[in-house]
């Protein structure tokens, strides 16, 4: 009798840890499938929501002058999803006031791109991946928090047109901009900038430079280097003095220097023969010069005899006169 209860109980034992073991499994694959079902939903709306997010993107597509661009502004769009990643054919982005905080790093898909324009955002990183963009020709990212250009931009050989101004904490560039044998057009303004940054003097094709607005206190002595370059904007820096060599720049054009500490205008100055326009307003001069009022003055009314007042501080008869 006690043989047989101790054999009772052990198939007793046996059989609820079975049916434990059970009650586990099918507990276990419940579990899975719930999962499962609440991944495959999680995918769905995934997939629903960049469905719907391209649809929106596509609508902000335009044709112009057979350039098909991507045009967003004053909509808020802090990051670019990926789903734009279904739009590499596009050649132009603009996109302003939108309050992007980053260039996506699949900004490198999209080898088509000609101009990218980032303008009025708040991007503080330029992603090294563009690098990758050797169709591009304007890179105009001005106003904005960028405070590093990666090296990689060197690589953007058909680049045409740089513009960086607005950015603020911006100090140095890097050599590898030099590089860009196509770049004309580079706008440096409003930044923290005490030099013209080497790779600047270096670069070979550049016509067209503003450094206004940073904190410029001398000019390279070879800045004659930049023998393309047609226009130069150096207002509202800490410049004292010019160097002999500006004398050098032959087919410099326009040259404005207003708003700095500059006590004397170089004698060599005078010999600048395609200098048509030049500015050297509010700076501490050491000569006073006043050029003699034109015969028809008496003609004009007040506002227009101070229009050419101002206009006499701009011209090269201005400089002229103070270099006799």
């Amino acid at each position: 009798m006690t043989a047989l209860s101790v054999c009772c109980g052990t198939v007793n034992s046996i059989k609820a840890l079975w049916e434990t073991r059970i009650k586990k499994s099918r507990d276990e694959i419940q579990r899975d499938k719930d999962l499962r079902e609440k991944v495959s939903v999680g995918r769905l709306a995934h997939v629903w929501e960049d469905r719907i997010t391209l649809a929106k993107l596509k609508q902000k597509v335009v044709t112009e002058e057979g350039r098909i661009i991507l045009r967003i502004e004053k909509e808020e769009w802090k990051t670019l999803p990926s789903a734009l990643l279904q739009l590499t054919h596009l050649q132009e982005w603009q996109l302003h006031r939108t309050g992007l905080q980053k260039i996506p790093r699949f900004i490198g898909e999209f080898n088509n791109l000609i101009v990218l324009d980032l303008s009025r955002n708040t991007i503080t990183e330029i992603p090294k991946e563009i690098g990758l963009l050797t169709q591009l020709r304007e890179l105009l990212v001005s106003y904005n928090r960028v405070r590093r250009v990666p090296e990689e931009l060197g690589a953007c050989e058909s680049l045409e047109k740089l513009e960086l101004a607005v950015n603020r904490d911006l100090c140095e560039l890097p050599p590898q901009l030099s590089q860009l044998k196509n770049l004309y057009h580079l706008d440096l303004s409003m930044n923290q900038f005490t030099s013209i940054p080497d790779t600047v003097v270096n670069m070979p094709a550049l016509e067209w430079l503003d450094m206004g607005g940073n904190k410029l206190q001398m000019l390279p002595e070879d800045i004659h280097r930049m023998e393309n370059l047609h226009t130069l904007w150096l207002q509202r820096n800490e410049l004292t003095f010019l160097p002999e060599k500006i004398s050098k720049m032959t087919n410099l054009g326009t040259l404005v220097l207003s708003n700095n500490k500059l006590q004397d205008i170089p004698e060599c100055m005078g010999s600048m023969e395609n200098l048509r326009f030049v500015n050297f307003r509010e700076n501490p001069l050491k000569l006073q010069v006043t050029l003699p009022r034109s015969p028809t003055s008496g003609e004009k009314g007040a506002e227009e005899e101070e229009d050419e007042d101002d206009k006499e501080m701009f011209g090269r008869e201005f400089m002229q006169a103070y270099i006799k």
